[in-house]
């Protein structure tokens, strides 16, 4: 009977799951002297701009992981490369970030700086509200 009860009073819309990541800034909780955890939304988040930033081959164990964003930098600013470009976090995200579901993507061109602005838009799985990554993706050479 207590497992019956049990299992009636965890049906809520909450999801049991709590998506946690460290920060990578390293602050030090003040309270237990630990590292700062980062939770749901955030996790996700810093997810979806680490998996933006990652190559092939820069993950250990895993050179699946990754994508060519910073080759293709390097070509010409063309309405063609921006379309890649946004077609490429796309494809990256539905493979490798399961928590996102993703809404849209829309790259825009900076031509004085020679770089590309990408803004993400994606739901995280079991929220209601939508989320936006900004990132700015430029070559480093």
């Amino acid at each position: 009977m207590s497992r019956y009860d049990a299992t009636q009073s965890n049906e809520s819309k909450r999801s049991e799951r709590v998506y946690k990541d460290l920060n990578l800034d390293f602050q030090a909780n003040i309270a237990t002297k630990d590292i700062t955890k980062i939770t749901d939304i955030e996790a996700v988040k810093r997810s979806v701009r680490n998996l933006i930033n990652t190559n092939h081959y820069e993950k250990p164990f895993h050179p699946e992981i990754g994508s060519n964003l910073r080759a293709m930098l390097f070509e010409n600013i063309t309405p063609q490369m921006t379309h890649a470009i946004s077609k490429e976090v796309e494809l990256l995200l539905k493979n490798y970030e399961p928590r996102a579901r993703l809404v849209q993507v829309n790259t825009q061109p900076n031509f004085d700086r020679n770089a590309y602005t990408c803004t993400i838009s994606f739901y995280v799985v079991n929220h209601t509200e939508p989320v936006q990554v900004e990132s700015f993706l430029e070559r480093l050479r």
